[in-house]
């Protein structure tokens, strides 16, 4: 069995979707139990009125504090030591839980995350990892992406990019079952001359690990097209990139919904394409994509987007739930350890 802990009160919605969201996560794994951390007496109501409250598999932890959407996470972290988010972090720090999963304020988040779980030997910062879908379009084949950091840090050093790309490759090729995830770069062009000297800088270390499997720069336009595995970049760009994924994938469904109610013939044609139309929506569809891991610490803790729905919400608990099973910190420990073995021994990751 695999235990989990929910910061039941974090995220827009809240209870309205954490515990929705439970019962469909229980439903679907059956090797799963959760802790729903939060105030217990409106846990107790919302377990009733979703019929868990005598489920064998879900129990509840008290917690008295609430971290807003909008609070700095210094205060939350100085502040708020009893809220739902802390309580659910401190219970994988003590080993009741594997994971933690909040839809909580990011920053928080992350700033609680690394106080109570520390980092990884060897890896400086933890990074934030989304998978996002893509298509090759050679053969129509459906993929994705694991994309990092972003947003945990603006600014970034090569060897900080370096150690991204380890982690992210470690967990794809766990994850996925990918032997040797292709690993790239964001950049503003393909060609090597290109691009801030951090990221020229990054692109050496990376492909003289011969751990990674570097292809080298990718551009914006190629995240979808299926051109790497893992891609890496900086919190502030890759942040950037994601949300501007998001509005533009929403802007295509509002063009697409307008197109076809502007008049009567329109909408039979939407009768006629339905079927297309409703797989386009799901392919589209970020809800299954939901849950962004904070890679590089001692611990497991997936942040769900903050206005995420039930549905989506249980699409970060199952990632949560992968994680614990193939041991992704303890995976990415031993990799990291090795390489730094091998710099220690010869002075460069190739020995060259």
């Amino acid at each position: 069995m695999v235990t989990i802990a929910v910061d039941a009160m974090g995220g827009d919605h809240g209870i309205k979707t954490t515990v929705p969201a439970a019962a469909q996560a229980l439903k679907a794994h059956p090797e799963l139990k959760l802790i729903l951390v939060g105030n217990q007496k409106t846990l107790e109501r919302a377990l009733s009125k979703y019929k868990l409250a005598d489920h064998p598999r879900i129990s509840t932890h008290h917690a008295s504090e609430v971290v807003e959407m909008d609070e700095l996470p210094s205060h939350a972290l100085r502040n708020k030591k009893d809220s739902s988010m802390r309580v659910a972090i401190n219970l994988v720090k003590e080993g009741t839980a594997q994971a933690c999963v909040s839809a909580g304020n990011t920053g928080a988040l992350m700033a609680t995350s690394r106080f109570v779980l520390k980092t990884l030997p060897g890896i400086d910062r933890p990074a934030i990892v989304y998978a996002m879908p893509g298509v090759n379009q050679d053969t129509g084949e459906r993929t994705a992406v694991h994309m990092l950091d972003l947003g945990a840090n603006v600014d970034c050093t090569a060897e900080h990019l370096f150690q991204f790309a380890i982690m992210a490759s470690v967990r794809r090729s766990l994850i996925d079952n990918i032997p040797h995830p292709r690993v790239a770069l964001l950049n503003i062009g393909e060609e090597e001359m290109k691009g801030l000297e951090s990221i020229k800088e990054a692109a050496k270390l990376i492909s003289n690990c011969p751990s990674l499997n570097y292809t080298g720069f990718v551009e914006g336009n190629d995240i979808f097209a299926d051109k790497a595995d893992v891609i890496v970049c900086d919190g502030f760009i890759g942040n950037i990139a994601l949300k501007t994924a998001e509005g533009t994938a929403k802007f295509i469904s509002y063009m697409v919904k307008d197109a076809f109610k502007s008049n009567v013939i329109m909408k039979l044609c939407a009768i006629i394409a339905f079927p297309a139309l409703l797989k386009i929506k799901k392919n589209l569809d970020m809800r299954r994509y939901n849950g962004a891991s904070f890679l590089g610490l001692k611990g497991i803790v997936l942040k769900s987007h903050g206005g995420a729905d039930a549905f989506a919400f249980s699409s970060a608990i199952t990632e949560a739930l992968a994680e614990v099973e193939k041991n992704i910190p303890s995976q990415i420990h031993a990799q990291v350890e090795t390489l730094l073995g091998q710099m220690n021994n010869t002075g460069s990751v190739n020995g060259g």
